[in-house]
């Protein structure tokens, strides 16, 4: 019965968004960005058949402020499934579904809060997102499409609401030190406290650690239960068919101890890979790039440098920072990641769910589609913010709120869903068009995704390949690409101006002559003459 309504509520959806840009289309038409006409995509090309491994685009989701499936306003993981063919209609060629091949969902498990950060029980979903059987439809759905699911799972603090930490505080209180419960959580009395770990006190002059808030104690893991308790979460939902996890804020095992953060994350791993080899994983550690470096041992880590208004990749696309630069930073970026762990790779990002919106970053959206192509058409994993695609904006500014970085996905087809608690961003500053404006419109943000998409799929070498970067000038550069006997070129102008390169003149110093243009993306169009090579302004190319 539940595939049933599934195909139901895809149908549902997929009609009315049909009826939507059928009304558009004619008035839409001729609202293009200055992008040139792409190329056409035949409707019947057979789906794409990836490498099944783990070099996938990613999507993050914040559950709660995508996509409503009840009406009741509250994104739901039933929405999440009627909006799968926006995600990956399942064929990867297609020019009007984003093609994602991986998705993270924020966290599902119960929980007091809106954000969900602080599970009260991990065994259950949470209410208002729907039930396990929900859940188990969704995972079908995706691995139906070879799409990995994956959770983001908090595990350095759990809900002051926890039954674990009840059990806790009253063993602690009544000096039951029998309790299996009275080490669940680090804890220590007044003279123990550390400077630069936060604590919360409570009966009998115990402390308890909470560098979040009151509301998130953090557990013990000295203590072996603890230890085995969190892993069996895991497996709980490896066994229910989800292929990995993003885990939250993995320094704060032992916050400020890398060492042992690090000593535990590896054991946490290898028990992982043991039920499934191929286990995606990836860890936030928010600090800089050499404590980053450190987990890699264990598992993949976020790229925070290429993130937000000062990062890497904004810095080029607005044309502040030079090409040379960010090349030269992703060549580096990739060996040191491959001298941690051969098979670590770059996990790029352009903002988050604790990040202001990226599309805020930029006075022009020719700037956020450079963006796009700097990060897409590069190694390793990267992730797309919900959003993202069709330019939200969302900032603290002097609010001091993150739920202005969760707001709700702008459908535009009549579905009614709210902002997150505590949000008050401005609709002012937020853009005018919704998923159906901009699906009916070639020229269009969302579309331009769903095609860069397209192209990073069709090379195996964008994202498996060793990264090699070229010289050039400031606002145009590129790298080699190798795997497996093939080389690409992947060139960037991200200038306002067209450039020009006699390809001849550099096949000594880059050890490689390209013949051919084989794929152009940008805000103009792209020619090879001989050896010739133009590149228009905001424009990026692979040769062969």
């Amino acid at each position: 019965m539940m595939k049933k309504t599934a195909i139901k509520r895809v149908t549902r959806m997929s009609l009315c968004l049909l009826l939507a840009l059928a009304t558009l289309l004619p008035t839409l038409a001729l609202a293009g960005c200055g992008e040139p006409d792409p190329e056409p995509v035949d409707p019947n090309a057979p789906v794409a058949d990836p490498v099944d491994d783990n070099y996938r685009t990613f999507y993050q989701i914040f559950v709660g402020s995508f996509a409503d499936s009840n009406g009741d306003g509250f994104g739901d993981l039933g929405g999440i499934i009627e909006r799968m063919d926006y995600l990956n209609d399942g064929n990867l060629n297609s020019d009007t579904s984003l093609g994602v091949q991986g998705i993270w969902l924020s966290p599902i498990f119960s929980s007091p809060s809106y954000h969900k950060y602080d599970a009260k029980d991990y065994y259950q979903v949470d209410w208002r997102f729907g039930t396990e059987e929900t859940l188990k439809e969704l995972i079908d759905l995706c691995h139906e499409r070879n799409i990995k699911i994956i959770l983001d799972l908090a595990i350095n603090h759990t809900s002051s609401q926890h039954e674990w930490f009840l059990k806790f505080k009253e063993a602690r209180i009544s000096g039951n030190t029998e309790d299996p419960y009275y080490d669940f959580y680090t804890c220590v009395t007044n003279s123990e406290r550390v400077n630069g770990i936060q604590y919360q006190g409570f009966g009998g002059g115990w402390f308890y650690e909470c560098n979040f808030s009151g509301d998130m104690p953090e557990l013990n893991y000295d203590n072996p239960d603890v230890r085995e308790a969190m892993l069996d979460v895991a497996k709980y939902y490896m066994d229910l068919g989800i292929d990995g996890f993003r885990f939250d804020a993995v320094k704060y095992i032992y916050y400020g101890d890398t060492a042992r953060s690090v000593d535990f994350w590896k054991w946490y791993m290898s028990e992982l890979r043991a039920i499934d080899p191929d286990v995606y994983c990836v860890g936030e550690c928010w600090s800089a790039e050499s404590e980053i470096l450190e987990y890699y041992p264990a598992m993949n880590c976020f790229n925070f440098a290429m993130s937000q208004a000062e990062g890497k990749v904004a810095m080029v696309a607005k044309g502040v920072g030079s090409v040379k630069g960010y090349t030269d930073y992703i060549q580096s970026l990739q060996e040191r990641i491959r001298e941690k762990n051969p098979d670590g790779m770059v996990m790029g990002f352009l903002s988050n769910h604790d990040m202001d919106r990226i599309a805020g970053v930029f006075i022009s959206e020719n700037n956020m589609r450079v963006a796009a192509n700097l990060y897409l058409l590069c190694a390793g994993s990267p992730v797309i913010y919900y959003g993202e695609e069709i330019g939200i904006r969302g900032s603290r500014g002097g609010a001091n709120t993150d739920a202005n970085r969760r707001l709700a996905m702008l459908w535009g087809d009549g579905y009614v869903l709210r902002d997150p608690v505590g949000a008050n961003y401005s609709s002012d500053y937020q853009i005018k068009t919704t998923v159906v404006d901009q699906m009916a419109d070639e020229g269009s943000l969302l579309r331009y995704y769903c095609r860069l998409l397209t192209i990073r799929h069709k090379y195996e070498a964008i994202a498996r390949g060793t990264y090699t970067s070229l010289e050039h000038s400031k606002k145009f550069g590129g790298f080699l690409v190798t795997y497996e006997g093939e080389t690409l070129g992947i060139f960037h102008n991200t200038g306002i101006e067209a450039v020009t390169v006699d390809l001849a003149e550099y096949a000594e110093a880059w050890g490689y002559t390209f013949t051919e243009l084989c794929e152009q993306i940008g805000v103009d169009t792209a020619t090879l003459d001989g050896t010739v090579l133009t590149v228009g302004p905001q424009t990026s190319v692979i040769l062969k």
